[in-house]
């Protein structure tokens, strides 16, 4: 049961049930992450809104599946299980590759990203975002530039910066209030990304 007072799918009315209609998955099924703002639909819709436009819009230009492997690294090393096990299960599902995904799985578990079947541009992403994580003080120009150098482009670095800052944002929302996984369909998510407003899940 999560620490605070949330509102059922079954219970909802007024703007909440047309923001949950919005939202969900199978069977009226509401992921409780989003289940957590019930009490403030304004702030349940400015997190989709956020989730969407970070993780799945049609204009962002790094692959979602490294998007998804940005977000379950954040995820593991502020040990949200919540956020790695939904979204290690988007991961899989893009990729489509699940030998690569469950390597990077491991290297992730393991706390080596050296290990993971990722190219060292990808590697450098990764170690940007787990300093943004962990220190984000430590974050500097330099490392900036290191991604510049590796060849992405400065759009592509704000999706990583957004990405991982995003990540750690939802992770204290599931740690901070008890959010769990029960009765949520796993893996799930808004995937029309060829339109910025369907926030269905399925």
């Amino acid at each position: 049961m999560p620490w605070i007072e949330t509102v059922s799918y079954e219970d909802a009315k007024g703007r909440l049930k047309q923001l949950y209609d919005r939202i969900k998955g199978p069977d009226n099924n509401v992921d409780n992450i989003m289940m957590m703002h019930s009490l403030r639909p304004h702030s349940l819709e400015g997190h989709m809104a956020i989730y969407k436009y970070v993780l799945h819009h049609p204009d962002n230009t790094i692959p979602k599946w490294f998007l998804e492997t940005l977000g379950v690294w954040v995820s593991s090393l502020n040990n949200c299980a919540y956020c790695v096990d939904h979204h290690f299960a988007g991961l899989k599902r893009l990729l489509d590759d699940d030998q690569k995904a469950n390597a990077i799985k491991t290297a992730i578990d393991a706390r080596d990203i050296s290990a993971a079947p990722l190219d060292q541009k990808q590697k450098l992403a990764m170690h940007y975002a787990e300093i943004l994580a962990q220190s984000p003080s430590d974050t500097s120009e330099t490392m900036v530039a290191n991604l510049r150098a590796a060849g992405f482009d400065d759009g592509e670095i704000l999706e990583i910066n957004q990405v991982s800052a995003y990540f750690c944002y939802a992770n204290r929302t599931v740690l901070g209030l008890g959010c769990s996984t029960a009765g949520d369909i796993i893996g799930l998510s808004p995937n029309n990304s060829d339109d910025p407003d369907d926030w269905s899940h399925r």
